[in-house]
């Protein structure tokens, strides 16, 4: 460590003295001085989020058992069309309460400026990039869990965005809902952003073991008829 960073910690009793409670309790104080959780717009805003995900892993785990999707639309194909139309249309209604939730609640001043704007515009560029790219690479049925309609890729999509992070499509979504916080200088949304990425880190969690496994199931699948 260079001798100045070892003063400037000095000077303040090192990094050890910091009491990190004590500052998580003032960022949540200053964000719960402009932010209502009891407000409509915010709970409905909390519930499309959480709900989203939470629809779309049961539903295609329901049909990845009992194909009843599948049979009920008289193809796996539309049956996923139909799935991926249904999660379009939550995710607009995610967006719109999302949007209310920040207009009815009051602005931080200190965001409310050009380079924070700019900031915004640069994450809303980003996230649009990897929303965009994700679903050119993975196609509609890879993007809406085709997989668990039976409709599986053969090989692991390791293209850009893929081959820069994982599950881009949901980081994408997170830094679209961020960029539109900045740009609203809404501590609302910036609470809402950090419920958004949780939810997805919960989805991925749950997600990512059991589309394993299908892809493992169909890799044995053909050693068995041997």
């Amino acid at each position: 460590m260079s001798g100045w960073v070892a003063e400037a910690l000095d000077c303040c009793g090192g990094l050890g003295n910091i009491d990190f409670r004590q500052a998580d309790l003032r960022v949540m104080s200053l964000l719960l001085g402009y932010v209502d959780p009891s407000h409509p717009s915010f709970v409905a805003a909390v519930l499309t989020i959480a709900f989203n995900p939470l629809f779309w892993n049961v539903v295609a785990r329901w049909e990845q058992k009992t194909r009843r999707l599948s049979k009920a639309f008289g193809s796996p194909y539309l049956a996923c069309y139909a799935l991926g139309a249904a999660i379009l249309l939550l995710n607009v209604l995610r967006s719109h309460c999302f949007t209310l939730a920040m207009v009815n609640q009051p602005k931080l001043d200190s965001l409310d400026n050009p380079s924070i704007q700019r900031l915004g515009l640069v994450l809303l560029a980003v996230g649009i990039l990897f929303v965009v790219s994700s679903f050119l690479a993975l196609g509609f049925t890879g993007t809406f869990l085709g997989d668990y309609f039976g409709i599986l890729k053969e090989a692991r999509v390791t293209t850009f965005p893929f081959n820069v992070l994982d599950n881009p499509m949901y980081w994408g979504s997170t830094a679209n809902y961020l960029g539109w916080a900045l740009l609203y200088a809404s501590p609302t949304g910036l609470l809402l952003t950090a419920v958004v990425a949780l939810v997805y880190m919960v989805a991925v969690y749950y997600e990512e073991p059991f589309t394993a496994e299908i892809y493992r199931q169909k890799t044995t699948r053909p050693h068995k008829r041997r």
